[in-house]
């Protein structure tokens, strides 16, 4: 990773699969301490993915019509901080609309949250997402009433519960190598904790840059049945769909994701 000080953003490079990326500086008050400042770094590196090699990705999109849009540098999810934070919203986003999603985000950011100096009061702005402890501390009604997590109140105090009592270490599942953690252990710790089932545990698997798993699920289902032109209301199987990614092999999921996200690209930026 190479990054620069200039006010030109952030730019990708292509052929090799590693980004090269150009950062903005604004005055922000004192610069940050060494300690601080390679913190941040690694928070961005992580976030960005920018130590994965995707250029293996990128050989094998090479024919393929609807992927070759994505060798100039797509692929790189933007995740969280922090394993836990992506489980966590992961299960805020089973079973029911992006809004009640958004709500039980924003209500554990906004009540439960550290917020940063000069934070406004109340809302989500300039706050971080909640610490596994300050999550384990709330009260049942607090998932009922103020988050309305329904259901998935108890399985998100649970997690939160067994990470903040070091029962529970998720943080490995990112850092640990295929080789001392195949995908497939990655998908049985995941498939363990409550409120993740099958879709859950792809999606994450997806942002830890574990590709290999299908995010299939009441909105992929749907679109790439449109993006495939079939009648109206008739979804692909589960099988056809796997069928047709499997080229990509341990990059199946990201091929498959891309394909379903391309209208989310602005042509102009990629």
């Amino acid at each position: 990773m190479k990054v620069d000080n200039c006010a030109k953003g952030a730019a990708l490079a292509t052929g090799t699969g590693l980004p090269s990326v150009t950062v903005d500086t604004v005055d922000a008050g004192p610069p940050p301490s060494a300690a601080a400042a390679a913190a941040l770094a690694a928070s961005a590196r992580r976030m960005l993915c920018l130590d994965d090699d995707l250029s293996g990705f990128y050989a094998a999109c090479a024919g393929d019509p609807a992927l070759e849009w994505a060798r100039s540098g797509a692929g790189r999810l933007l995740r969280s901080p922090t394993v836990f934070e992506d489980v966590i919203k992961t299960v805020c986003t089973t079973n029911c609309a992006w809004s009640a999603t958004e709500r039980m985000a924003g209500a554990l950011v906004g009540r439960l949250g550290e917020p940063a100096p000069g934070a406004p009061p109340g809302g989500v702005a300039g706050r971080a997402f909640p610490s596994p402890a300050a999550m384990a501390s709330a009260g049942e009604d607090f998932y009922r009433d103020i988050a309305r997590a329904g259901y998935r109140g108890p399985y998100l105090r649970e997690i939160a519960t067994r990470v903040a009592g070091g029962e529970l270490g998720l943080e490995a599942l990112l850092s640990a190598s295929r080789t001392d953690l195949p995908d497939e252990e990655v998908e049985r710790r995941l498939l363990e904790l409550p409120g993740v089932g099958p879709y859950a545990a792809a999606h994450v698997m997806l942002l830890l840059g574990r590709h290999s798993r299908l995010v299939l699920d009441s909105w992929t289902r749907p679109k790439y049945a449109r993006l495939m032109g079939g009648p109206k209301g008739r979804l692909v199987t589960d099988r056809t769909i796997a069928r047709r990614f499997r080229r990509y092999r341990e990059q199946a999921g990201l091929a498959f994701w891309l394909v379903l996200t391309r209208d989310w690209v602005d042509d102009q930026e990629g």
